[in-house]
């Protein structure tokens, strides 16, 4: 009985459908996610459209929410980088809502003004940066096959604020790194490198001149590894890495760094796989998350970007799908990512930095009619 059903199964695949009918055989579309009862329930998000070219990209974000009519709402707070603080009413909206999408928020260069993104990481514990740097299909770049996750410990090291001025004219800066710290970040990346299928884990470092801090960091590194024998793990130093980088990127898969070596690592990256304004990132911690930009760099733009209205929305689009994602609506992702592609891919629509002549709104507009594909 069985071997007379194989030509008839052989037939039923090899014959298409008959219009009107839905076969069962068809391909097209799998279960890919079983929510639980009330997974659809709309989400609120806290927005922080920040400076410059903020409002702009963070607009582009809420008219494609609104047009796939993604369960998500947005609590609008305006945040400016010359603040003294996070308004409180902000920090209570995060946690509340243990998501944010933000806007550029502009750092006062000198002086003795403190940056409210490191206040937002520090005091919600978001110890993890990640970027996603890639390459886009149908936009040109030097090297191919770039696929780099660059994860940052996101709360001490340079970064850790802790300056004086020892006598006049001279300052002493602290770097502080913690084994706490080190630990946590490593396990973060290598538990990401196994729950997304990655190969390879590299510890970026300068243990050879800072042989206790970067050593500690290291250190903490060899031991993580040793729980995940499934992945390879590899170390480099800082300056090598910048070299490599730059000659060879699509040897790296997963980057584990540093506070700093990490903001200078990711923008590199970001600039060799196409620019840091189509690059998506976030920061992560154990209760809340927020998505921005990943490169840090031109995150706020300038002002003639703004009077043209002529800001790369890519970057805060693909973030969003990654918080669509973290939000657990993997198909509402899916559908802004292969928007967002279909657009780049086809080149009409582009702004300046990937050599086109678009606004921001016409890049919003393109991304609106590839959803309805």
């Amino acid at each position: 009985m069985a071997r007379r059903s194989i030509p008839v199964f052989k037939q039923l695949l090899s014959k298409p459908p008959t219009p009107g009918h839905i076969s069962s055989l068809n391909p097209t579309r799998s279960v890919t996610y079983m929510p639980r009862p009330g997974d659809g329930t709309p989400r609120a998000v806290t927005l922080i459209p920040g400076d410059g070219i903020g409002p702009l990209v963070t607009g582009a974000v809420e008219q494609v929410m609104e047009a796939m009519h993604a369960p998500v709402y947005f609590e609008r707070f305006d945040v400016h980088g010359e603040m003294k603080r996070v308004p409180e009413e902000v920090m209570d909206s995060i946690r509340k809502n243990k998501v944010c999408l933000k806007g550029g928020l502009a750092t006062p260069m000198g002086g003795g003004v403190n940056s409210l993104n490191m206040q937002l990481r520090k005091e919600l514990d978001l110890y993890a940066s990640l970027v996603n740097c890639f390459n886009l299909p149908g936009l040109p770049t030097r090297h191919q096959n770039v696929d780099i996750v660059v994860i940052r410990e996101n709360t001490e090291g340079e970064y850790s604020g802790l300056e004086h001025e020892v006598v006049p004219g001279v300052v002493e800066s602290l770097k502080v790194i913690t084994k706490f710290c080190s630990e946590r970040i490593a396990k973060y990346a290598f538990e990401y490198a196994y729950l997304n299928n990655r190969k390879k884990v590299t510890a970026v470092h300068k243990a050879n001149i800072m042989k206790l801090a970067d050593g500690l960091f290291l250190e903490s590194c060899r031991e993580v590894a040793t729980k995940y024998p499934g992945i390879q793990y590899n170390e480099i130093i800082v300056d090598n890495c910048c070299m490599q980088l730059v000659s060879k990127p699509e040897q790296f898969d997963v980057m584990v760094t540093p506070n700093l070596y990490g903001n200078l690592v990711a923008n590199t990256a970001a600039g060799i796989a196409g620019g840091t304004g189509v690059m998506p990132g976030g920061n992560v911690g154990a209760d809340h998350a927020i998505f921005e930009q990943g490169a840090s760099a031109g995150n706020v733009g300038n002002d003639k970007l703004v009077e043209q209205k002529k800001a790369n929305p890519v970057a805060l689009l693909l973030s969003s799908a990654m918080m669509l994602r973290h939000l657990q609506f993997p198909s509402f992702a899916d559908r802004l990512e292969t928007a967002v592609k279909q657009v780049i891919s086809e080149g009409k629509y582009r702004t300046r930095d990937l050599g086109g002549h678009s606004t921001t709104q016409e890049v919003v507009d393109a991304v609106l009619a590839a959803l309805d594909d």
